[in-house]
């Protein structure tokens, strides 16, 4: 089934007096949403118990668990020595997200740096492939990875190159950032069909079982020269996308997946309103 849920906690949470992340699995399914994602962004820095204790309120309010790997990983990184550290940073996100009780990492794959893009997606590609080797002989298979598109031209993980990444192994299933997508494609999504497009090529090339309950990023993006500038919130009149025509896709395409909104300080508010017009839809 569909879920819905913000990426970390709102302005509303903390002005709410809120602090903990128990606090807001409750806070989330007051909301009326179901899934929430913790990003480890800055680092794995969580003790094996509160991860536990994380898990248990979020099992207790019957709301999925996602955790985002930290920011820093680089799967292009020529030296070895990084990337050993970049697949232990996926790892270690596997493990808290184990004992939190829910079973997605996504992941940023890398930059393209001074290379060429075609020598740095190869080498990404190369390294994802060693990530697998060591999911397997960890025993961690059993949790689904989920490499992001991204939405600055500097880094790699267009659409086509995040459904190349996926199709190394069935653990892999795509992350699709639309913000980021539609920052680095130049304001590119604005109808049903523009997702529909972006949405049935990798349902081709990955198969419907796949995508069927594929990882969502959602946001409006400021955009530049470069791509991606900033997160803002559903309020903004300027940039996209519109989540509308994206709703329609996937009613269109019966594709139901996890979907985390990662607005400016109003990820609930903005995933709630995802949530009712989803359903809205939906029950036509």
């Amino acid at each position: 089934m569909i879920l819905f849920g913000p990426s970390g906690n709102s302005e509303g949470f903390f002005a709410a007096g809120l602090k903990n992340s128990e606090q807001s699995a409750v806070w989330v399914k007051n909301m009326g949403l179901d899934a929430f994602e913790y990003s480890f962004g800055r680092g794995v820095l969580m003790s094996e118990e509160k991860a536990l204790s994380i898990g248990k309120a979020f099992n207790e309010n019957n709301v999925k668990i996602s955790v985002h790997a930290p920011y820093y990983i680089n799967f292009s990184n020529p030296d070895p020595e990084m990337i050993d550290k970049s697949i232990g940073y996926v790892i270690k996100s596997a493990e808290m997200v184990g004992l939190m009780g829910g079973n997605r990492i996504i992941i940023h794959p890398a930059t393209q740096g001074k290379d060429t893009r075609e020598n740095a997606f190869a080498r990404a590609l190369d390294n994802f492939k060693k990530l697998t080797d060591v999911i397997y002989a960890t025993g961690m298979d059993n949790l689904v990875y989920c490499p992001e598109t991204m939405g600055k031209y500097a880094q790699l993980g267009t659409v086509e190159e995040i459904t190349e990444i996926c199709k190394i192994d069935k653990i892999y299933v795509p992350t699709v950032d639309f913000g980021h997508v539609n920052s680095r494609e130049g304001g590119s999504l604005k109808s049903k069909e523009d997702f529909i497009k972006r949405l049935q090529f990798m349902i081709d090339e990955l198969g419907y079982d796949r995508m069927k309950h594929f990882h969502v990023h959602f946001s409006k993006i400021q955009y530049g020269a470069k791509g991606e500038i900033r997160h803002l919130n559903f309020d903004d009149e300027v940039y996209g996308p519109e989540f509308e025509p994206l709703a329609d896709a996937l009613i269109d395409l019966k594709l139901e997946p996890v979907i985390i909104c990662e607005s400016a300080g109003m990820q609930d508010v903005d995933a709630l309103y995802m949530k009712n017009y989803y359903f809205s839809q939906l029950n036509k």
